[in-house]
């Protein structure tokens, strides 16, 4: 029986410059999307991909967009509905917390599905660089949740790393915050970018690496959610499982459409088809 580790209380604003407050959440975003954004063009020029340099470039603020406003509607959608129905200007108070990595997503596919057709390149060429790079900001996330001492683990005492956070009482929980910053952060970037790798010495088929970014993230999140505390508001929506594990269902299931739709045998039957 471990009783845990107290709780390294850091500070949620990393500084202030009088009335500006910049806390280490709005820092993980921001500095998520510049470490993505540079290593997007390095990939770019390996790889001579039709997402340019240029395009990416020009692309960086639609995926700001489509992060920040598909993560804030993603939260209000997927899990406070009701409150925000009844308080409906709150869902414009993004410094009180409150996005989904799910809804976030949505808006990252909408982002690069216009994007693509404006700029008349396949979305499947942005996707591959894309998902190689989102791990980053991932990272960084997890890690300001971390720092926030939010969206913390499940009661346990039979792991030395258990811990005793501010708002979880008295009872050690799992960091599940550092056990997804891993995962989802680091595992699935070296996965990912060993692909993409793969990727450009056998010249396999756009796509397969953004099957596999659903696939793995989906696997690795539903998997996670079991260490993780569900929200207080939600608990457990189908027996014992999560909103969050609910969402990664139709996320491992389009990462498998994709793969089999743009396989070679696929392809091949497209092509007799044709004929």
């Amino acid at each position: 029986m471990y009783q845990g580790l107290t709780f390294p209380e850091i500070d949620p604003i990393a500084f202030q410059l009088g009335w500006i407050i910049i806390r280490w959440y709005s820092l993980a975003y921001i500095f998520g999307l510049l470490f993505a954004w540079l290593m997007a063009r390095k990939m770019s020029r390996i790889s001579h991909s039709t997402f340019t340099v240029l395009k990416i470039d020009d692309f960086l603020l639609w995926a700001t967009l489509g992060i920040i406003l598909g993560g804030r509607l993603g939260y209000v959608l997927f899990y406070n509905l009701s409150y925000y129905l009844e308080f409906p200007l709150q869902i414009m108070a993004l410094w009180q917390g409150g996005m989904s990595f799910h809804g976030g997503l949505i808006g990252m596919i909408v982002a690069t599905l216009l994007f693509s057709w404006h700029k008349e390149i396949s979305p499947f060429a942005m996707s591959d660089i894309l998902v190689c790079v989102a791990p980053i900001g991932l990272f960084l996330g997890r890690l300001a949740n971390f720092v926030n001492g939010e969206l913390f683990g499940r009661v346990s005492h039979s792991v030395p790393w258990v811990m005793v956070f501010p708002g979880g009482g008295p009872l050690p929980r799992h960091p599940s915050q550092l056990y997804e910053a891993f995962a989802e952060g680091v595992l699935l970037f070296v996965i990912l970018n060993a692909l993409w790798w793969w990727w450009q010495k056998y010249r396999a088929r756009t796509g397969f690496v953004t099957a596999w970014f659903f696939i793995l993230y989906g696997v690795f999140r539903f998997g996670l959610e079991y260490f993780r505390e569900p929200d207080g508001h939600l608990g457990f929506i189908w027996g014992d499982l999560s909103m969050g594990q609910l969402l990664c269902v139709p996320m491992i299931l389009f990462g498998v459409w994709i793969l089999v739709k743009t396989s070679p045998r696929s392809k091949l039957k497209r092509l007799k088809e044709d004929f």
